[in-house]
């Protein structure tokens, strides 16, 4: 799903989409003095054919002056650096920290995900990172194109506008988020990923049709509640922590005149823990965009 198995959902939603159907995801806008800013939740991984773009999203992109994404330094050659670095462990394959209770469901997971190389591939890897593997592999195989993604497509507009992009993270520190869990934490994450895999698309399907209502609600049910009762240690650090962040950001950004557009994965617009919910901690308020 989008950095893993679980932060992939709770991030964000941060998956597929259907390709046929009009969609009008979720747009806020936080107006301060002189000051405006788009908040439009995305997704990662879609297809190439997808419509999403509406009138009211076409018009908040015209408008701002500088857009900001999760993160800019995503490149191939960087990405692959960071995750040999911090999600490889050849020293210490999966097969010494699972029983074989848990060998087995592995095994079938990889199958059933289909990953190239199936579960030798995984065998290095360290936990945080083969459950991140089993989440994406099946998306993957369905056509969902990391390359089409929300973020990229928003972010490839603006700059032939000439208009500035930037990073709210960095790679590094995404990664480094899922990489310095304790281990136990981890391997808590990959077990999860066995039923993801094993739910099949049903679940994902739910999610998408959510993300293309902008239905809030329904997101948060499915995604950010789930996480927040089964791990809560681990929905503090990727989902509370991070939008509490962001509304600082934001918060210090009104304080300056002009308009500037933020896209995040879609699980952050949503739930009691929201980027909306903690701005309005800081006395911000945010209204949704309506066609």
């Amino acid at each position: 799903m989008n950095l893993l198995a679980r932060f992939a959902a709770a991030l964000v939603l941060n998956l597929l989409l259907v390709a046929t159907a009009f969609a009008e995801p979720g747009l806020w806008v936080v107006r301060r003095g002189e000051a405006t800013i788009y908040l439009f939740g995305t997704v990662h991984l879609l297809p190439s054919d997808t419509n999403w773009r509406s009138p009211a999203l076409d018009k908040a992109l015209a408008e701002s002056q500088r857009l900001s994404i999760e993160i800019v330094d995503d490149d191939s050659p960087a990405m692959q650096a960071l995750v040999m670095q911090h999600g490889v462990d050849f020293g210490h394959p999966l097969s010494t920290k699972l029983d074989d209770r848990d060998m087995r469901r592995l095994e079938k997971a990889a199958e059933e995900a289909k990953v190239p190389g199936g579960v030798a591939a995984l065998q290095p890897m360290r936990p945080w990172l083969a459950a991140l593997t089993l989440t994406v592999a099946p998306l993957v195989q369905a056509g969902m194109d990391p390359g089409q993604g929300v973020d990229k497509q928003l972010k490839a507009r603006m700059q032939q506008a000439g208009k500035p992009v930037d990073g709210l993270e960095t790679s590094e520190k995404q990664i480094r988020m899922l990489a310095d869990l304790p281990e136990s934490m981890q391997l808590d994450f990959l077990r999860q990923s066995f039923k993801e895999v094993a739910d099949g698309p049903a679940k994902l399907r739910e999610l998408v049709d959510a993300w293309r209502r902008g239905d809030t609600d329904a997101i948060a049910k499915v995604e950010d509640e789930d996480l927040r009762k089964e791990s809560p240690t681990l929905y503090q650090r990727l989902i509370v922590e991070r939008n509490q962040a962001w509304a600082n950001t934001i918060a210090e950004r009104l304080k300056q005149p002009g308009v500037s557009f933020i896209a995040v994965g879609a699980g952050h617009l949503a739930g009691p823990d929201s980027v909306q919910a903690q701005l309005r901690k800081l006395g911000v308020e945010s209204t949704r965009v309506r066609e």
